[in-house]
């Protein structure tokens, strides 16, 4: 079993900053790359920003120069540092891991349940 947990999510004035964090647990050999999607209402979920076991990182447009994305390897946990926050980043924001579960399996995806983001204007 692999659990992909989120937290750090709430309500936060226009221009705050929250901090989200994401760490996968469980029957977990290696992951690999991870990262942050949303979802608004309404709207299909997208990638926000992602992050390669490396270190090399990749952002949406819109959250360019505001938002953070750093990992923790020994720890199998992802952060994403929101700064400049805007109404329009209102959404659900999911973590991904692509994790290997032993030497001789592919990485797989996991998800997490989500964690609600809201910024009131």
């Amino acid at each position: 079993q692999v659990q992909v947990v989120e937290s750090g999510g709430g309500l936060v004035q226009t221009g705050g900053s929250l901090r989200l964090s994401c760490a996968a647990s469980g029957s977990i050999f290696s992951h690999n790359a991870m990262g942050w999607y949303r979802q608004a209402p309404g709207k299909e979920r997208e990638l926000v920003a992602a992050i390669t076991r490396d270190g090399s990182t990749n952002y949406a447009d819109s959250v360019k120069g505001r938002f953070t994305i750093s990992r923790d390897n020994a720890k199998n946990t992802v952060y994403l540092q929101m700064n400049s926050l805007k109404p329009e980043d209102t959404a659900v924001y999911y973590c991904n891991a692509q994790i290997r579960r032993s030497s001789y399996t592919a990485p797989m995806p996991y998800w997490g349940k989500g964690t609600q983001v809201t910024v009131s204007s």
